[in-house]
């Protein structure tokens, strides 16, 4: 997810995109590259607690990144977009895919 040109348009794309390929509410899968040292991971998955959610990590072949895929049930494309832009806020150094 490139947000670093304009966030406002990304999210409006992408809740086009999930308004018009999917029926609401759904199963979505996150999915996340966060670098392995310090707390990284943990903070991605507390925010997806009390939820339900999926959550998988795996870490690259050298260790410096784990990759976290967080499948869970959101009611809209607007839950799904806030959940994004809570962890781009709370999550240093977080890439979303």
């Amino acid at each position: 997810m490139s947000e670093s040109r304009n966030p406002e348009e990304f999210y409006a794309k992408l809740k086009k995109q999930l308004q018009d390929t999917a029926m609401w509410p759904a199963e979505y899968l996150y999915k996340f590259i966060v670098p392995t040292k310090g707390d990284k991971v943990n903070q991605v998955e507390s925010i997806f607690n009390d939820m339900g959610a999926v959550i998988e990590t795996k870490k690259s072949k050298k260790g410096t990144y784990t990759s976290v895929s967080i499948n869970v049930r959101m009611k809209n494309p607007d839950a799904v977009i806030e959940k994004y832009m809570e962890v781009a806020e709370k999550v240093e150094g977080v890439i979303s895919l």
